[in-house]
Protein backbone atom coordinates (compact mmCIF):
# COMPACT_ATOMS: atom_id res chain seq x y z
CA UNK A 1 0.00 0.00 0.00
CA UNK A 2 1.42 3.14 -0.90
CA UNK A 3 1.90 5.64 2.13
CA UNK A 4 -0.45 8.73 1.47
CA UNK A 5 1.94 11.20 2.71
CA UNK A 6 4.92 9.87 0.38
CA UNK A 7 2.26 10.05 -2.24
CA UNK A 8 1.24 13.51 -1.72
CA UNK A 9 5.06 14.63 -1.21
CA UNK A 10 5.43 12.83 -4.74
CA UNK A 11 2.70 14.41 -6.66
CA UNK A 12 3.53 18.23 -4.82
CA UNK A 13 6.85 17.61 -6.54
CA UNK A 14 5.49 16.93 -9.96
CA UNK A 15 3.50 19.92 -9.87
CA UNK A 16 6.31 22.04 -8.65
CA UNK A 17 8.31 20.44 -11.93
CA UNK A 18 5.22 20.68 -14.27
CA UNK A 19 5.80 24.22 -15.73
CA UNK A 20 9.19 24.05 -16.22
CA UNK A 21 8.92 20.66 -17.72
CA UNK A 22 5.63 21.73 -20.26
CA UNK A 23 6.96 25.19 -20.81
CA UNK A 24 10.55 24.31 -21.90
CA UNK A 25 11.52 27.29 -20.37
CA UNK A 26 14.96 28.48 -19.21
CA UNK A 27 15.00 29.69 -15.40
CA UNK A 28 16.45 33.22 -15.89
CA UNK A 29 16.30 33.60 -19.54
CA UNK A 30 14.32 36.25 -21.76
CA UNK A 31 13.01 34.99 -24.91
CA UNK A 32 13.24 37.84 -27.82
CA UNK A 33 10.65 37.94 -30.55
CA UNK A 34 11.52 40.53 -33.86
CA UNK A 35 8.53 40.95 -36.33
CA UNK A 36 7.89 42.30 -39.66
CA UNK A 37 4.17 43.25 -40.07
CA UNK A 38 2.37 45.81 -42.19
CA UNK A 39 -0.20 46.38 -39.76
CA UNK A 40 0.63 47.80 -36.36
CA UNK A 41 0.80 45.68 -32.73
CA UNK A 42 -3.23 45.49 -32.33
CA UNK A 43 -5.65 42.07 -32.36
CA UNK A 44 -3.29 39.19 -33.89
CA UNK A 45 -0.44 40.31 -32.01
CA UNK A 46 -2.41 40.60 -28.51
CA UNK A 47 -4.17 37.27 -29.35
CA UNK A 48 -0.38 35.59 -30.04
CA UNK A 49 0.77 37.07 -26.73
CA UNK A 50 -1.65 35.28 -25.00
CA UNK A 51 -1.65 32.32 -25.85
CA UNK A 52 2.18 32.69 -24.90
CA UNK A 53 0.89 34.00 -21.52
CA UNK A 54 -1.30 31.10 -21.15
CA UNK A 55 2.32 28.91 -21.30
CA UNK A 56 4.36 30.62 -19.22
CA UNK A 57 6.34 32.91 -21.58
CA UNK A 58 5.23 36.01 -20.02
CA UNK A 59 6.21 39.90 -22.16
CA UNK A 60 7.98 42.28 -19.20
CA UNK A 61 8.98 39.03 -17.23
CA UNK A 62 10.68 36.90 -19.45
CA UNK A 63 9.70 37.70 -22.97
CA UNK A 64 10.41 40.74 -25.06
CA UNK A 65 9.21 42.02 -28.22
CA UNK A 66 10.94 44.68 -30.17
CA UNK A 67 8.37 46.88 -31.34
CA UNK A 68 10.02 48.07 -34.55
CA UNK A 69 8.80 45.59 -36.57
CA UNK A 70 5.19 46.81 -36.48
CA UNK A 71 3.26 49.41 -38.98
CA UNK A 72 6.29 48.90 -41.72
CA UNK A 73 6.17 49.77 -45.51
CA UNK A 74 6.87 46.74 -47.49
CA UNK A 75 10.01 48.80 -48.68
CA UNK A 76 11.28 48.92 -44.91
CA UNK A 77 11.32 44.60 -44.32
CA UNK A 78 15.19 43.90 -45.35
CA UNK A 79 16.27 47.27 -43.60
CA UNK A 80 14.50 46.22 -40.54
CA UNK A 81 14.99 42.67 -40.66
CA UNK A 82 19.14 43.44 -40.64
CA UNK A 83 18.07 45.26 -37.48
CA UNK A 84 16.59 42.34 -36.16
CA UNK A 85 19.40 40.11 -37.12
CA UNK A 86 21.67 42.71 -35.29
CA UNK A 87 19.40 42.67 -31.95
CA UNK A 88 19.94 39.01 -31.88
CA UNK A 89 16.30 38.31 -31.26
CA UNK A 90 15.30 34.37 -30.64
CA UNK A 91 12.74 34.19 -33.98
CA UNK A 92 11.12 36.76 -36.47
CA UNK A 93 7.80 36.80 -36.66
CA UNK A 94 6.81 37.58 -40.41
CA UNK A 95 3.81 38.59 -42.36
CA UNK A 96 3.53 38.22 -45.85
CA UNK A 97 5.67 37.03 -48.89
CA UNK A 98 7.67 40.17 -49.11
CA UNK A 99 8.79 40.10 -45.23
CA UNK A 100 9.22 36.25 -44.93
CA UNK A 101 11.27 37.28 -47.83
CA UNK A 102 13.38 40.31 -46.30
CA UNK A 103 13.57 38.05 -43.43
CA UNK A 104 15.29 35.01 -45.43
CA UNK A 105 17.84 37.23 -47.05
CA UNK A 106 18.73 38.61 -43.68
CA UNK A 107 19.33 35.50 -42.00
CA UNK A 108 19.72 31.89 -42.70
CA UNK A 109 20.03 30.84 -38.90
CA UNK A 110 17.49 32.27 -36.94
CA UNK A 111 13.90 30.56 -36.97
CA UNK A 112 11.32 32.21 -39.37
CA UNK A 113 7.72 32.29 -38.34
CA UNK A 114 5.67 33.68 -41.56
CA UNK A 115 1.83 33.79 -42.21
CA UNK A 116 1.06 33.58 -45.93
CA UNK A 117 -0.91 32.79 -48.75
CA UNK A 118 1.02 29.76 -49.95
CA UNK A 119 4.18 28.93 -48.49
CA UNK A 120 5.02 25.78 -51.10
CA UNK A 121 3.88 27.33 -53.78
CA UNK A 122 5.62 31.00 -52.81
CA UNK A 123 8.99 28.83 -52.81
CA UNK A 124 9.48 30.18 -48.96
CA UNK A 125 9.48 26.21 -47.95
CA UNK A 126 9.98 22.67 -49.32
CA UNK A 127 7.17 21.21 -48.70
CA UNK A 128 4.56 22.02 -45.84
CA UNK A 129 5.31 18.28 -43.44
CA UNK A 130 8.82 19.68 -43.76
CA UNK A 131 9.92 23.39 -44.57
CA UNK A 132 13.39 22.86 -44.47
CA UNK A 133 15.77 25.79 -44.32
CA UNK A 134 14.71 28.36 -41.30
CA UNK A 135 11.39 28.59 -42.12
CA UNK A 136 7.86 27.40 -41.14
CA UNK A 137 4.90 28.73 -40.06
CA UNK A 138 1.41 29.01 -41.18
CA UNK A 139 -0.50 28.77 -45.14
CA UNK A 140 -4.01 30.21 -45.35
CA UNK A 141 -5.26 29.08 -48.61
CA UNK A 142 -5.30 32.45 -50.02
CA UNK A 143 -5.66 31.91 -53.90
CA UNK A 144 -8.66 29.22 -53.03
CA UNK A 145 -10.19 31.36 -50.68
CA UNK A 146 -10.02 34.85 -52.81
CA UNK A 147 -12.18 32.66 -55.50
CA UNK A 148 -14.78 31.57 -52.54
CA UNK A 149 -15.18 35.09 -51.35
CA UNK A 150 -15.53 36.13 -55.30
CA UNK A 151 -18.58 32.91 -55.66
CA UNK A 152 -19.94 34.80 -52.46
CA UNK A 153 -19.62 37.93 -53.87
CA UNK A 154 -21.25 36.99 -57.00
CA UNK A 155 -24.38 35.26 -55.37
CA UNK A 156 -24.59 38.37 -52.41
CA UNK A 157 -25.49 41.41 -55.64
CA UNK A 158 -28.21 39.91 -57.19
CA UNK A 159 -27.83 40.22 -61.23
CA UNK A 160 -24.06 41.62 -61.14
CA UNK A 161 -22.68 41.92 -64.50
CA UNK A 162 -19.13 43.49 -63.21
CA UNK A 163 -17.40 43.06 -60.29
CA UNK A 164 -13.58 44.51 -59.22
CA UNK A 165 -10.77 43.07 -57.24
CA UNK A 166 -8.54 45.20 -55.04
CA UNK A 167 -5.17 43.24 -55.47
CA UNK A 168 -1.46 43.53 -53.75
CA UNK A 169 0.81 43.39 -56.59
CA UNK A 170 3.10 42.44 -53.87
CA UNK A 171 1.32 39.55 -52.82
CA UNK A 172 -0.72 38.40 -55.51
CA UNK A 173 0.46 36.82 -58.56
CA UNK A 174 -0.75 37.51 -62.39
CA UNK A 175 -1.75 33.26 -62.42
CA UNK A 176 -4.13 33.75 -59.92
CA UNK A 177 -5.78 37.15 -61.41
CA UNK A 178 -6.27 35.20 -64.64
CA UNK A 179 -8.28 31.96 -62.43
CA UNK A 180 -10.30 34.96 -60.85
CA UNK A 181 -10.90 36.80 -64.28
CA UNK A 182 -12.01 33.36 -65.77
CA UNK A 183 -14.10 32.22 -62.96
CA UNK A 184 -16.27 35.61 -62.93
CA UNK A 185 -16.25 34.96 -67.08
CA UNK A 186 -18.05 31.62 -66.38
CA UNK A 187 -20.62 32.76 -64.19
CA UNK A 188 -21.39 35.69 -66.56
CA UNK A 189 -19.36 38.31 -64.68
CA UNK A 190 -16.94 40.73 -65.84
CA UNK A 191 -14.10 40.92 -63.49
CA UNK A 192 -12.19 44.28 -63.66
CA UNK A 193 -8.82 44.05 -61.58
CA UNK A 194 -7.14 47.08 -59.34
CA UNK A 195 -3.68 46.41 -58.42
CA UNK A 196 -1.92 48.68 -55.56
CA UNK A 197 1.67 48.53 -54.36
CA UNK A 198 1.66 50.91 -51.61
CA UNK A 199 -1.04 51.98 -49.03
CA UNK A 200 -0.99 55.51 -51.07
CA UNK A 201 -2.61 53.86 -53.88
CA UNK A 202 -5.75 52.53 -52.27
CA UNK A 203 -8.31 55.41 -52.27
CA UNK A 204 -7.84 56.06 -56.10
CA UNK A 205 -7.79 52.12 -57.00
CA UNK A 206 -11.54 51.96 -54.95
CA UNK A 207 -12.51 54.93 -56.37
CA UNK A 208 -11.25 53.16 -60.26
CA UNK A 209 -13.27 50.34 -59.15
CA UNK A 210 -16.33 52.47 -58.69
CA UNK A 211 -15.73 54.56 -62.26
CA UNK A 212 -15.15 51.39 -64.21
CA UNK A 213 -18.71 50.30 -63.18
CA UNK A 214 -18.52 47.46 -60.40
CA UNK A 215 -21.33 46.68 -58.31
CA UNK A 216 -19.02 45.07 -55.58
CA UNK A 217 -15.17 44.57 -54.55
CA UNK A 218 -13.32 41.54 -53.98
CA UNK A 219 -10.42 42.88 -51.72
CA UNK A 220 -8.05 40.04 -51.94
CA UNK A 221 -5.73 38.62 -49.30
CA UNK A 222 -2.73 40.46 -48.80
CA UNK A 223 -1.36 41.75 -45.20
CA UNK A 224 -1.27 45.13 -46.27
CA UNK A 225 -4.51 45.46 -47.58
CA UNK A 226 -5.23 43.51 -44.10
CA UNK A 227 -3.67 46.88 -42.61
CA UNK A 228 -5.26 49.67 -44.29
CA UNK A 229 -8.78 47.62 -43.83
CA UNK A 230 -9.93 50.81 -41.94
CA UNK A 231 -9.13 53.19 -45.01
CA UNK A 232 -11.28 50.22 -47.50
CA UNK A 233 -13.95 50.23 -45.67
CA UNK A 234 -14.50 53.95 -44.66
CA UNK A 235 -13.69 54.30 -48.81
CA UNK A 236 -16.45 52.15 -49.91
CA UNK A 237 -19.03 53.29 -47.59
CA UNK A 238 -18.21 56.44 -49.00
CA UNK A 239 -18.88 55.40 -52.55
CA UNK A 240 -21.85 52.55 -51.61
CA UNK A 241 -19.73 49.68 -52.96
CA UNK A 242 -20.23 46.33 -51.24
CA UNK A 243 -17.35 44.88 -50.33
CA UNK A 244 -16.06 41.12 -49.78
CA UNK A 245 -13.12 40.65 -47.00
CA UNK A 246 -10.24 38.38 -46.51
CA UNK A 247 -11.03 37.77 -42.41
CA UNK A 248 -14.93 37.24 -40.45
CA UNK A 249 -13.26 39.42 -37.99
CA UNK A 250 -13.47 42.62 -40.48
CA UNK A 251 -17.05 42.26 -41.09
CA UNK A 252 -17.39 42.46 -37.50
CA UNK A 253 -15.14 46.05 -37.45
CA UNK A 254 -17.82 47.51 -39.68
CA UNK A 255 -16.99 45.74 -43.12
CA UNK A 256 -19.95 43.92 -45.14
CA UNK A 257 -19.03 40.82 -45.26
CA UNK A 258 -15.61 38.81 -44.26
CA UNK A 259 -15.31 34.57 -45.32
CA UNK A 260 -11.86 33.01 -43.99
CA UNK A 261 -10.54 31.73 -40.73
CA UNK A 262 -10.42 33.74 -37.96
CA UNK A 263 -7.03 35.62 -37.44
CA UNK A 264 -7.10 35.90 -34.05
CA UNK A 265 -7.48 31.90 -33.57
CA UNK A 266 -4.90 31.36 -35.94
CA UNK A 267 -2.44 33.51 -33.76
CA UNK A 268 -3.84 32.67 -30.86
CA UNK A 269 -4.23 29.07 -31.03
CA UNK A 270 -2.12 27.56 -33.68
CA UNK A 271 1.11 30.73 -33.83
CA UNK A 272 1.50 30.63 -30.52
CA UNK A 273 2.22 26.92 -30.32
CA UNK A 274 4.61 26.85 -33.26
CA UNK A 275 7.04 29.83 -31.55
CA UNK A 276 6.90 27.88 -28.23
CA UNK A 277 8.37 24.99 -30.02
CA UNK A 278 10.87 27.71 -31.69
CA UNK A 279 11.75 29.25 -28.08
CA UNK A 280 12.12 26.11 -26.77
CA UNK A 281 14.73 25.10 -29.20
CA UNK A 282 13.03 23.16 -31.67
CA UNK A 283 13.82 23.40 -35.48
CA UNK A 284 12.17 25.52 -37.83
CA UNK A 285 12.75 22.29 -40.29
CA UNK A 286 10.59 20.03 -37.76
CA UNK A 287 7.79 22.05 -37.28
CA UNK A 288 5.36 21.38 -40.28
CA UNK A 289 3.64 24.31 -41.69
CA UNK A 290 -0.04 24.45 -41.15
CA UNK A 291 -3.70 25.55 -42.97
CA UNK A 292 -6.49 26.43 -41.51
CA UNK A 293 -9.10 24.11 -40.63
CA UNK A 294 -12.31 26.00 -39.76
CA UNK A 295 -14.03 29.03 -41.76
CA UNK A 296 -16.34 31.24 -40.77
CA UNK A 297 -18.94 33.98 -42.99
CA UNK A 298 -19.83 37.01 -41.14
CA UNK A 299 -22.01 39.12 -42.31
CA UNK A 300 -22.58 42.99 -40.79
CA UNK A 301 -26.79 43.35 -41.68
CA UNK A 302 -25.60 47.44 -40.21
CA UNK A 303 -23.87 47.94 -43.16
CA UNK A 304 -25.57 46.18 -45.66
CA UNK A 305 -28.53 48.54 -44.53
CA UNK A 306 -26.41 51.80 -44.88
CA UNK A 307 -25.71 50.26 -48.54
CA UNK A 308 -29.09 49.83 -49.22
CA UNK A 309 -28.68 46.08 -50.22
CA UNK A 310 -30.88 43.33 -49.13
CA UNK A 311 -28.92 39.79 -48.24
CA UNK A 312 -30.09 36.89 -50.27
CA UNK A 313 -31.79 34.53 -47.29
CA UNK A 314 -29.46 31.80 -48.64
CA UNK A 315 -26.64 33.58 -47.76
CA UNK A 316 -28.06 34.64 -44.42
CA UNK A 317 -28.94 30.99 -43.30
CA UNK A 318 -25.52 29.93 -44.28
CA UNK A 319 -23.96 32.80 -42.09
CA UNK A 320 -22.17 31.92 -39.02
CA UNK A 321 -22.86 35.14 -37.60
CA UNK A 322 -24.82 38.08 -38.18
CA UNK A 323 -23.92 41.71 -36.87
CA UNK A 324 -26.92 43.63 -35.76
Amino acid sequence: MIDRRKLVALLGGAALAWPLESHGQQPGRTYRIGALYNSQRQGPTVALLEGLRRQGFVEGQNLTVDPRGYGLRTNQFPEVAGELVDARVDVILAGGNPAIRAAQQATATIPILGVTDDMVGSRLVDSMAHPGGNTTGISILATELDGKRQELLIELIHGARHIAALADSNTTASWQLQALEDTARAHGVELSIHQIANREEISGAIDAAKAAGASGLNVLASPLLFAQRQLIMERTAALRLPAMYQWPETAEEGGLVGYGPRIVQLFRDVLSRQLIKLLQGAKPADIPVEQPTKFELVINLNTAKALGLTIPEAMLDRADKAVE
